[in-house]
């Protein structure tokens, strides 16, 4: 990993949701060129959502790299996803492409389907596709906003983990991607913050709930990452200043968190469940 990633300030470059990673000044670095594997997932079956743009395209190159096969899950057809797929066979691993809104629990469970179907099974499960929006007063968030974003952050991480958990053998993982919001909640992000939250007790209850099944739950904190939603998403003064917060002065690039979800993957990480990693940029995450 190159020591010269950008720091703000960065151009403005306001765009509508859920955002490009083309169109991002500087481009994210997914890990296409910087990743390098070591086959600490050889034969494994995954499934990552949210997995075209972002953290998510990150740990699928990741988890492609150390050996695994991967159904990236993403919402609507789009040309990211199709490089992710290339990418993924590039290293000779197997990719299937699943389209579809997760907030539908029966779309949630036809990817579960598809993984075991198609991969032949599932050794790993990434919850990670998630919505955010920004908003500056409580009266400003819309009924439909708020249960949006339940719905995608938290009811599809529900929907897709029971789906998945009868087809898990012992030392499978669950890995959900939660936040450094979940203990230190940025007040225009209530809706997304709160579910963050909630996502690192569910993990915590889901860790207790599964272990007699000898299977893992974990959770990936992260601190300010330089994806697509940070432009979609938030005020064009945060985005010139992203990340300048943080010990480290700068936002933290995808590929920088892959190798915490591939730790958390690895079969040999048997004792390593309940918790949460974070990335933090040096910010002490409590």
């Amino acid at each position: 990993m190159s020591p010269d990633y950008p720091k703000p300030p960065f151009p403005a470059q306001k765009q509508p949701v859920p955002g490009s990673t083309d169109k991002m000044r500087p481009r994210p670095d997914h890990g296409e060129e910087s990743y390098k594997g070591s086959g600490r997932l050889n034969g494994l079956k995954a499934v990552v959502t949210g997995a075209d743009s972002g953290i998510g395209r990150a740990v699928a190159i990741a988890f492609a790299r150390e050996g695994a096969d991967v159904l990236i899950a993403f919402l609507s057809e789009n040309d990211e996803a199709q490089e992710v797929k290339k990418l993924v066979e590039q290293e000779g691993r197997k990719a299937v492409l699943v389209p579809g809104d997760l907030k539908d629990a029966s779309h949630c469970r036809d990817v579960i389907r598809r993984a075991v179907d198609e991969l032949g099974g599932i050794d790993i499960l990434v919850n990670n596709a998630a919505h955010q929006a920004t908003f500056k007063d409580i009266g400003d968030i819309s009924d439909e906003e708020w249960e949006m974003t339940f719905q995608t952050n938290i009811h599809a991480m529900f929907y897709l983990t029971k789906a998945a958990v009868p087809h898990m053998k012992p030392g499978s993982s669950v890995i959900n991607t939660t936040s450094v919001n979940a203990d230190m909640p940025n007040p225009i992000l209530l809706a997304y913050a709160t579910t963050k939250g909630a996502i690192q007790n569910f993990t915590g209850g889901l860790a207790q709930m599964l272990a007699e099944k000898g299977i893992r739950a974990n959770a990936v904190a992260p601190g300010p990452i330089w994806t697509p939603l940070i432009p979609s998403t938030m005020p064009e003064e945060t985005v010139k200043n992203f990340g300048k917060q943080v010990p480290m002065k700068r936002p933290g690039q995808p590929a920088e968190l892959a190798t915490a979800y591939v730790m958390l993957a690895d079969p040999m990480s048997s004792y390593t469940s309940g918790t949460t990693v974070a990335v933090t940029g040096g910010k002490p995450f409590i």
